[in-house]
């Protein structure tokens, strides 16, 4: 019984570690799915970060500031979205300032707010928790967004595959001339895809300065916003595939605790790069099939679209 505890409090932590990779990476595949590549996903989780906590400790209410943390990742993303779809510039080089921008800019907007205690979110959500088994207790006292992660993979399989909606952004994707031609506004279709990138990366920050460890401190987010765009392509742009991922990831990040808890003598920033570590390797073995990724990848990621007449 004791090993089965284990196991669930192991299974436990690993959920809340691979929710904000799922949160932010769900979004980037919307976005990549739609035939743009967004690399400012760190920049914007970090702005999700620093004002969904700011306006948590403000107003008192983690709803309104899980909301102001999605408009902030939206509004991040709506500026990507105005120069590299309106204007036209270059993805990857707009995606990288956007990352630096967000970096800097959350760190300026929650200066004052570093040490600031706040209770985070409430897991107040099951009445007869108190009598319910010490394991089933573990897995009621989840963070609410934690289970919102969880149907996120169903929600967005459904979506892509089994939706008229979901088929529009594959073939906008897919080849954004073609869509065009048979009437569908390309660009209004990417700006939809690259909000909802934003507002799901600005969720995901909020969610690690409100409940995974709630507080906020300068870049906080510490590379998950580069994991979550390195498991869209390890699930070569499928949503289940990309839950498996994430939960990997969250496993792995654990991983450098349980070292600890076991003794064994391992230095701790060797196992702080773990998650890191892992990310490269699968990277390295992912790039070796290349026929693979270009099977799957959509085929006008990163492309811009000259809409004509």
């Amino acid at each position: 019984m004791h090993e089965v505890e284990i196991a669930v409090a192991i299974a436990v932590a690993t959920l809340r570690a691979a929710t904000p990779l799922m949160l932010a990476g769900f979004g980037e595949l919307i976005t990549e799915r739609s035939g743009v590549l967004n690399l400012g996903v760190e920049g914007m989780m970090l702005m999700g970060a620093s004002v969904g906590f700011i306006g948590t400790v403000a107003t008192g209410s983690p709803i309104l500031g899980l909301l102001l943390a999605m408009l902030a990742g939206a509004a991040l993303a709506l500026v990507f979205g105005v120069l590299t779809l309106s204007l036209m510039a270059n993805q990857v080089a707009t995606g990288l300032a956007l990352t630096i921008f967000g970096v800097g800019f959350s760190a300026l907007v929650g200066v004052n707010w570093v040490g600031t205690p706040l209770q985070g979110l409430s897991t107040d959500i099951w009445p007869s928790l108190s009598t319910a088994p010490p394991m089933v207790q573990q897995l009621m006292l989840l963070d609410p967004l934690v289970w919102v992660a969880v149907l996120l993979p169903f929600v967005v399989q459904w979506f892509i595959y089994r939706t008229r909606a979901g088929m529009i952004l594959r073939a906008v994707g897919e080849s954004s001339d073609v869509a065009h031609a048979l009437g569908y506004s390309v660009l209004r279709i990417r700006y939809f895809a690259v909000l909802f990138g934003g507002a799901m990366s600005g969720l995901a920050g909020a969610y690690l300065s409100l409940a995974y460890s709630p507080m906020w401190s300068e870049n906080m987010v510490a590379g998950r916003g580069w994991i979550a765009l390195a498991l869209v392509v390890f699930s070569t742009w499928k949503p289940l595939w990309l839950a498996l991922g994430s939960l990997l990831f969250g496993f792995v990040t654990i991983a450098q605790f349980q070292a600890e808890g076991l003794g064994l003598a391992l230095s701790p920033h060797l196992l702080a790069m773990l998650p890191y570590i892992a990310t490269i390797v699968v990277l390295v073995l992912i790039s070796r099939d290349a026929t693979r990724l270009k099977l799957n990848a959509p085929a006008a990621l990163g492309r811009p679209f000259h809409a004509t007449a």
